[in-house]
C-alpha cells in the first residue's frame, strides 16, 4: 500500500458548533465539502487538515484516519484479509464517490481505507 494522504477524523457532537474553533481559531479556513455527517476544513495552502465527523453514514463504526491509497484500495483490501486484519466494513462504492474500507489495526483503531473517484 502508499498512501498518498492521511486526514485525522474528529468526532464532534455537532459540526456547525465545532466549525469556528477548528477555522476561525486554528486558520483552517477552506472547506473541502460539508455532507451534515461529516466535513473536511484545510488550511489554504492545503498543507494541514482534518475531517470533523459526527457518524459514519454506512460504517457501524467511526474510522480514527482516512487514508488515501488511489487505484491501490483494491490491493489494499486483499493485503488486509490475507494479513487476517479485522475488516469492520467490507469494500464499498459509497454513493458520494468513494471506494472505501475499514479496517481495525491490531492495536485497535479504526482506518478507512479509501480511494477518490479522483485519484
Amino acid at each position: 500500500m502508499e498512501p498518498t494522504g492521511i486526514t485525522p477524523n474528529l468526532r464532534v457532537p455537532d459540526i456547525a458548533a465545532a466549525r469556528d474553533f477548528y477555522t476561525g481559531y486554528l486558520g483552517l479556513s477552506v472547506e473541502d465539502f460539508d455532507m451534515g455527517w461529516v466535513a473536511r476544513y484545510r488550511s489554504p495552502d492545503g498543507r494541514a487538515q482534518i475531517q470533523l465527523v459526527t457518524r459514519d453514514a454506512t460504517a457501524p463504526e467511526l474510522a480514527a484516519v482516512s487514508v488515501r491509497v488511489g487505484a491501490g484500495v483494491d490491493l489494499a483490501y486483499a493485503d488486509a484479509l490475507r494479513h487476517g486484519y479485522e475488516i469492520v466494513h467490507p469494500l464499498t462504492d459509497e454513493p458520494w464517490g468513494l471506494r472505501r474500507f475499514l479496517v481495525r489495526a491490531p492495536d485497535g483503531n479504526v482506518l478507512n481505507i479509501v480511494s477518490h473517484r479522483d485519484d
